[in-house]
């Protein structure tokens, strides 16, 4: 029997666990589950048979060490910052790793050694990065097969809540991190268009806007994601005029969220003094002029631009941001004070179903012609836990988890699934789950 050995349970984690238990008994696996919350593991793994739960405390040295020392495989579903301690140690003892987090330049370097030692480190496997990398990749290599010229790439995903249960003026639930949305844009964002790069700061990232359209679900908006310029030469396409990544919010997100970034509220380098004890009004006029006769609304809506009777203010009126209300959160950034308010807000229901949109648009240049292929894809979740986020997340990680266990994956050093042999058998299992992509092509 091998055993599997999957370090967090986090709300990514229920459709990766459930996969992997549902094929245990066929595979002769052992799957266990680590937390620092035996309870939640304990939720995750259902009693099943083949299933075990520990309680584990990734900075305890001497039990990372026999968990990965006795596992044949090792997932983390822990934050990336993290990590490190479990490729050190995975290292150590010639195991194998796979996550879905991005690779961070410290792991990378870890390449050769990996190589060494026989085993694959492989990275952004999940939805973004993970999906988007694969299914791009399929149709590049494709289209370069075919002795075409890809001129441009544009690519965009987002984490929705499903059409019938978007049911507040911001069209938005949290379906996965709720601080990652907080404070998404800060490091920036750049991207090359048309030959020319483009950078743009934390303070426009929400107004540097593109549209989508897909069928069946409307319009969209895209706000610039990170950096789009370093998977150039992961792709192979290090001379592309167009690249660009981005994230998808439905129309109006972000214009008012950009509100709430220019007048302060998603800073998170600093704590509030005394917030514990301010109301959310006390909160938001701190960042404010004094005016004498102006209510913090009025001072809100001037300050930003926004005016008075717009839909912008009613969102975030409906948010409660100008109320009276205690905070009640110690030594909080604003960052956090806003994630608090918003998580009571924007709270994904249990009858509530959430949804991933992902498009790709390649532009072409294929005997003589010019083409245009748009791809796109979109999940609604099962429920409030196998959520659409869980499963693109999860499924493709157990699957390139499945596929390194039976030697069909046998890459080793430190990889993202750029490579055929990864994307082209994951891709395929991802689609008896509904995970598909539709193309349309000019």
């Amino acid at each position: 029997m091998k055993n599997i050995l999957i370090l967090g349970a986090g709300l990514s984690t229920p459709s990766l666990i459930k996969y992997l238990l549902d094929n245990s008994t066929e595979f002769g696996w052992k799957v266990i589950l680590g937390d620092i919350s035996v309870q939640l593991a304990e939720m995750r793994i259902q009693g099943h048979p083949n299933g075990k739960v520990i309680k584990f405390d990734i900075f305890n040295d001497e039990q990372r060490a026999e968990e990965i020392k006795n596992a044949d495989i090792i997932i983390s579903m822990l934050p990336a910052r993290l990590h490190y301690l479990v490729v050190r140690t995975c290292l150590k003892f010639k195991k194998d790793l796979v996550t879905a987090s991005y690779v961070s330049a410290e792991i990378r370097n870890f390449h050769e050694e990996a190589r060494e030692n026989g085993m694959i480190i492989l990275n952004e496997i999940g939805l973004d990065p993970g999906i988007d990398h694969m299914s791009a990749m399929r149709i590049i290599d494709n289209i370069k097969n075919f002795g075409g010229i890809l001129k441009a790439f544009r690519s965009s995903t987002g984490g929705l809540v499903a059409p019938r249960y978007d049911n507040n003026p911001w069209n938005y639930k949290f379906t996965w991190n709720p601080r990652n949305v907080v404070i998404a844009g800060q490091g920036g964002a750049q991207f090359i268009s048309y030959g020319s790069y483009k950078h743009v700061p934390y303070h426009k990232v929400f107004t540097r806007l593109q549209k989508i359209f897909i069928d069946g679900y409307g319009e969209f908006e895209v706000y610039p994601n990170r950096d789009s310029l370093k998977y150039r030469s992961e792709y192979g396409i290090d001379d592309i005029p167009t690249m660009f990544r981005g994230t998808i919010r439905k129309p109006g997100f972000s214009k008012t969220w950009n509100a709430l970034v220019q007048a302060g509220v998603t800073d998170d380098s600093y704590i509030v003094e005394n917030s514990d004890n301010l109301t959310y009004n006390k909160f938001i006029n701190s960042f404010l002029r004094h005016k004498n006769g102006k209510s913090v609304e009025e001072k809100f809506a001037e300050y930003t631009g926004l005016e008075p009777d717009s839909f912008d203010m009613y969102k975030l009126r409906w948010l409660g941001l100008f109320e009276a209300e205690k905070i009640g959160l110690k030594n909080a950034t604003p960052a956090q004070i806003l994630q608090k308010r918003l998580e009571e807000k924007w709270k994904l229901e249990p009858e509530d179903k959430d949804m991933i949109v992902m498009q790709h648009r390649f532009e072409y240049e294929m005997n003589g012609l010019e083409h245009t292929l748009v791809s796109s894809m979109v999940v609604e979740g099962k429920d409030s836990v196998h959520t659409a986020m869980a499963q693109t997340v999860g499924l493709p990680v157990a699957i390139a988890a499945k596929k390194i266990l039976l030697g069909e994956i046998s890459l080793t050093g430190v990889h993202i699934p750029t490579k055929k042999m990864i994307y082209e058998p994951v891709l395929k299992e991802l689609e008896k789950y509904g995970i598909a992509f539709k193309e349309q092509k000019s």
